[in-house]
């Protein structure tokens, strides 16, 4: 019988958080589950871990494969996944109970092709909700979700540009789930983190949103999202990231050409290149990056005169950004790296305070 979600889980040397993770999600209040988990070459025990839960449980189906990053371990995930819908699950997260009922039930009632829920920010010592300025249950359909949803993972507009820290709250898989039909009918695949740096998710729902017909967005923070975890792939210093970083914005524009869209589209992009420089900075000023101190500020300097960011600031407005943000992107504008650097500094002090 098909399963009505297949849980992909992509898994690379997560021995220390794995546990949780698999237990999480066969706890689910929602029995008709597959949980897909893809060992991608893992060298510690993390295949042992799922052998004893699969031993356990016939919902777990274990996929190996050697090691090709977290997208080909997704994709292998989607290709094997037989359920009505495809939820994504890192392997050192964990979701509540009643999780995926809650998200298929209303996926079924609404019709929808996507479900999104809320999230905590998970630090080890204590947690912090994503809060999402909107109803407990809001649905977009057919254009809007194009002009609302898809339009706002390319980039913000107007008063989103005041949170450049709220830039990537929707374009997470793992809170979402998704109609399988959907996803595979267009060919909707993960790019690989080795073009574009990070931000697979993000093109990822870029392009599944424009398919869309329904989307549903419950209010309710199901997710887990451990930011301890210094093993991520979201963390450590990558060498290529400005190069990366515009391999993806042209898989963005190019997508936007294809499909013909709004000029707002491209202004939300250009606006996504400028406050990108912050992760740019940030990604810079790693302590992993093992650069003295002239070779980050040379860096720096690059990244503030590529042609690409350059072109893009022209545009920005920065009026409805609160006072630190403006003058922190007055710097970035105006190229003046000093001033740019000693702001990363404080900004990244100031955000593990206050996390």
């Amino acid at each position: 019988m098909k399963p009505k979600v297949s849980i992909i889980v992509p898994i690379y040397n997560m021995e220390r958080y794995l546990k949780r993770c698999l237990e999480s999600l066969l706890s689910q209040s929602l029995d008709d589950i597959e949980v897909i988990a893809v060992n991608d070459g893992s060298t510690d025990a993390s295949a042992e871990i799922l052998h004893e839960f699969a031993a356990r449980d016939g919902r777990l189906v274990v996929i190996h494969k050697p090691n090709g990053g977290v997208s080909s371990a997704r994709n292998a995930g989607m290709a094997a996944a037989r359920g009505e819908y495809l939820g994504f699950v890192d392997p050192d997260d964990w979701v509540d109970a009643d999780m995926y009922k809650a998200m298929y039930e209303l996926a079924v009632h609404r019709r929808a092709d996507i479900v999104m829920c809320g999230y905590v920010r998970e630090f080890g010592t204590h947690s912090k909700e994503k809060k999402f300025d909107l109803p407990e249950i809001s649905t977009f359909r057919d254009q809007e979700i194009i002009t609302s949803i898809m339009r706002r993972l390319v980039g913000p507009l107007n008063e989103e540009i005041a949170k450049p820290d709220f830039l990537d709250a929707w374009g997470t898989v793992w809170s979402k789930i998704y109609r399988a039909g959907m996803v595979k009918e267009q060919a909707v695949l993960f790019t690989d983190l080795s073009e574009v740096g990070t931000n697979e998710d993000s093109l990822f729902n870029i392009h599944a949103c424009y398919y869309a017909k329904t989307f549903v967005f419950l209010n309710r923070p199901y997710y887990h999202y451990w930011r301890e975890n210094t093993a991520s792939v979201t963390s450590g210093y990558k060498p290529d990231l400005l190069r990366q970083w515009s391999t993806l914005y042209s898989l963005i524009e190019s997508f936007l050409d294809e499909k013909k869209l709004h000029p707002d589209f491209y202004r939300a992009l250009d606006n996504r290149k400028c406050l990108n420089t912050l992760g740019l900075g940030l990604n810079t000023i790693s302590p992993d990056n093992q650069a003295i101190l002239p070779e980050k500020l040379k860096k720096l300097n690059a990244i503030l005169n590529d042609s690409q960011i350059q072109r893009s600031f022209r545009q920005l407005e920065t009026e409805r950004m609160p006072f630190v943000w403006r003058a922190f992107y007055f710097c970035a504008k105006g190229r003046f790296v000093i001033g740019f650097y000693f702001m990363l500094v404080a900004i990244d002090r100031l955000r593990k305070m206050i996390r």
